[in-house]
């Protein structure tokens, strides 16, 4: 995995990550939209961030910052403005399909049920029906839901309906898992319970993975190394190597004090991220 360890502090400047072999890279990317009265609008400016295969990799910033942009650039749903973005050493030219993708909201079929839903994938990749249904059911046992199989998103709760997701992603053995707050709608107790959850899939799989969160406890207990971007056009302000050991409990990892020095030292640099765009906004307001 790509490490800042040997660096004197914890942020880094992302022009000194080392040049190691990576599963994701974007380098120098620039992102403008147009407005609905035709003026164009920079969310991403001069970007650059470099993601090792298995590397668990958060990204936190303001709202509206621009880290669901960076997610669409990854996964080929939009292309850069300037600058490359590669995935696997190859410019990324559309949707790949070794990339999965978990939204913040419920991306299930609600047509189908818990069963169907997870076999999806398998399904439309080729593979036969009784061989993509049984693969299915190991899936669903593995996110806790044996037993509702039968059932349609509708008779689930919003956890469960997560789990659906992340099983209907595992399934298909991405190479590369983006997750766009795919927590951040359940309460609490569940987002830990589904954060645990998300930590034990991964832990078997040899994916790369980039989550964008506001959160950013769940950023550090979940990453192994957390991305704060600025406030928009964003680039990279600072990038955190989180030094604590694995395997990790979310709800516990959280009072061990380097947890909380890791917290304070981030925060320090989102806190004045955050500011600035919330003055932004009041004077868009005003």
């Amino acid at each position: 995995m790509i490490s800042a360890s040997s660096m004197t502090n914890s942020s880094i400047s992302p022009q000194y990550i080392p040049r190691l072999k990576a599963s994701i890279e974007l380098r120098n990317v620039t992102k403008r939209f147009l407005t609905p009265n035709g003026q164009a609008y920079t969310a991403l400016r001069d970007l650059s961030l470099s993601i090792a295969p298995g590397e668990f990799c958060a990204i936190v910033g303001p709202t509206g910052c621009g880290k669901s942009t960076t997610l669409g650039l990854i996964s080929g749903l939009e292309r850069p403005s300037s600058g490359e973005v590669q995935v696997m050493g190859q410019p990324v030219q559309g949707i790949d399909p070794r990339i999965g993708y978990v939204f913040q909201s419920d991306a299930v079929f609600p047509w189908k049920n818990v069963l169907r839903n997870v076999a999806t994938g398998p399904l439309f990749r080729g593979k036969p029906k009784k061989e993509a249904l049984a693969q299915a059911r190991d899936w669903i046992a593995r996110v806790g839901l044996s037993g509702f199989e039968d059932r349609y998103p509708h008779q689930l709760s919003g956890g469960m309906r997560k789990r659906v997701a992340l099983a209907q992603t595992f399934i298909n053995e991405p190479q590369i898992l983006l997750m766009d707050e795919p927590f951040s709608a359940l309460d609490v107790q569940t987002r830990t319970l589904m954060e645990d959850e998300l930590l034990q899939l991964w832990s078997s799989t040899s994916a790369s993975v980039v989550f964008v969160t506001h959160d950013l406890e769940e950023a550090i207990s979940l990453a192994d190394r957390v991305c704060v971007l600025t406030a928009g056009p964003a680039t990279v302000k600072g990038i955190y190597t989180i030094d604590l050991p694995r395997p990790r409990n979310v709800a516990e990892i959280r009072f061990e004090p380097r947890f909380v020095h890791l917290y304070q030292e981030i925060w320090e640099d989102l806190r004045n991220e955050v500011l600035i765009s919330y003055e932004r906004t009041k004077q868009r307001n005003q």
